[in-house]
């Protein structure tokens, strides 16, 4: 399994960035995004799914930056659900946690998404 792994640029708990912006720069830095949890088994299944496929996604583990809590709390209100990670963009764009990508696996729209990202070259 193959995925970068992001830095946080020094990002700082409580700094002057707001983190719905800082979450929208960071999805549209890469093709494929996901932010994740090191020990979510959900989020592991994610990364596995997509790189099985072929995509090489930028991982950004929110338990492994001191602003990861900020970062969750701004997914929250972005997705306005508590459920949270995995969370997935493609092409800048908000596909969704895990339910709303296995669906799009499911009824054939994920790959024409991941293609017209330049994600996958099938």
């Amino acid at each position: 399994m193959q995925y970068q792994t992001a830095s946080w640029g020094g990002y700082m708990a409580g700094g002057g960035v707001d983190p719905v912006e800082r979450i929208e720069r960071m999805a549209s830095e890469s093709a494929v995004v996901i932010f994740s949890v090191s020990t979510c088994c959900m989020c592991h299944a994610m990364k596995r799914l997509l790189c099985g496929m072929g995509v090489n996604p930028t991982v950004h583990e929110l338990d492994q930056d001191p602003a990861g809590k900020d970062l969750e709390r701004a997914l929250v209100r972005i997705l306005g659900t508590p459920s949270v990670v995995p969370v997935v963009f493609i092409g800048g764009k908000l596909v969704g946690t895990m339910d709303r990508v296995m669906a799009s696996h499911i009824n054939g729209t994920l790959v024409p998404l991941l293609k017209q990202a330049g994600a996958l070259w099938l």
